[in-house]
C-alpha cells in the first residue's frame, strides 16, 4: 500500500497495490500492521456501506465527543468526491478541507481522523460507498455543518441544482452557527 499525505497531513490517501489479469483483480483493502506504521493505532469497530445515485450528497457530518469518529472511506463502485473539513480550532489548517475523488477504478481510500467533518457527493450515475469507523454511532452526539457553508466553500464539482440532500442534512447550519466540540467557543458569523 502507498500512503500519501494530503495538504492536511493527518488526512491520508491510501492506494492499494492491485494485481489484475484477464480473470479480474485482487488487492488488500486493509492491513492493520501497515496502517499502524503509516498512520497510527486506530481500532475500527464498525463497517458501513451505502448506495446512492448521482447528486446525492451526504454530509458534512461529525459526532461530538466522546463519540467522535475517525473514518477509513472508499468507493467500491462508481465515483464520489470525498471531503474532509478540519474542525480543530488549534490546527493550522482549521476550516480547510481536502477533496479526493474515490472510485471503483482507482480503489483509493481516504483516512479521515477525529476532529474533522466528513461528506461525499456522487459524481457517477450510482455509487457504492463503504467505510470503517473507530467509534459507535451515537444519535444524541450526531452533528454536522451545511454542505454549502460559504466560509468553507467546498468545490463539490457538481452543479448545486443537482445536489440531493436528506431531510437531516437540509437542516444543517454553517459552522459559525454550529456547536463545534473541537473548539473552545462558538464563533460569530461574518455575514
Amino acid at each position: 500500500m502507498n500512503f500519501i499525505k494530503t495538504e492536511i497531513p493527518e488526512v491520508v490517501i491510501i492506494e492499494p497495490k492491485v494485481f489484475g489479469d484477464d480473470r479480474g483483480y485482487f488487492f488488500e483493502s486493509f492491513n492493520q500492521k501497515e496502517f499502524e506504521e503509516n498512520i497510527g493505532k486506530v481500532d475500527f469497530v464498525q463497517d458501513n456501506e451505502s448506495k446512492s445515485s448521482r447528486g446525492v450528497l451526504r454530509g458534512l457530518h461529525f459526532q461530538k465527543p466522546p463519540f467522535n469518529q475517525a473514518k477509513l472511506v472508499r468507493c467500491i463502485e462508481g465515483e464520489v468526491l470525498d471531503v474532509a473539513v478540519d474542525l480543530r480550532k488549534d490546527s493550522a489548517t482549521y476550516k480547510k478541507y481536502v477533496a479526493v475523488k474515490l472510485n471503483g477504478e482507482n480503489k483509493r481510500q481516504l483516512f479521515v481522523p477525529r476532529g474533522f467533518a466528513h461528506g461525499f457527493v456522487v459524481l457517477s450515475e450510482k455509487a457504492t460507498f463503504a467505510y470503517k469507523v473507530d467509534n459507535w454511532y451515537a444519535p444524541n452526539h450526531d452533528s454536522g455543518i451545511a454542505w454549502n457553508d460559504e466560509e468553507i466553500a467546498v468545490d463539490w464539482q457538481i452543479a448545486a441544482e443537482e445536489v440531493q440532500l436528506s431531510g437531516k442534512d437540509l437542516q444543517l447550519l454553517p459552522l459559525c452557527e454550529t456547536e463545534n466540540p473541537f473548539t473552545l467557543k462558538m464563533e460569530l458569523c461574518e455575514y
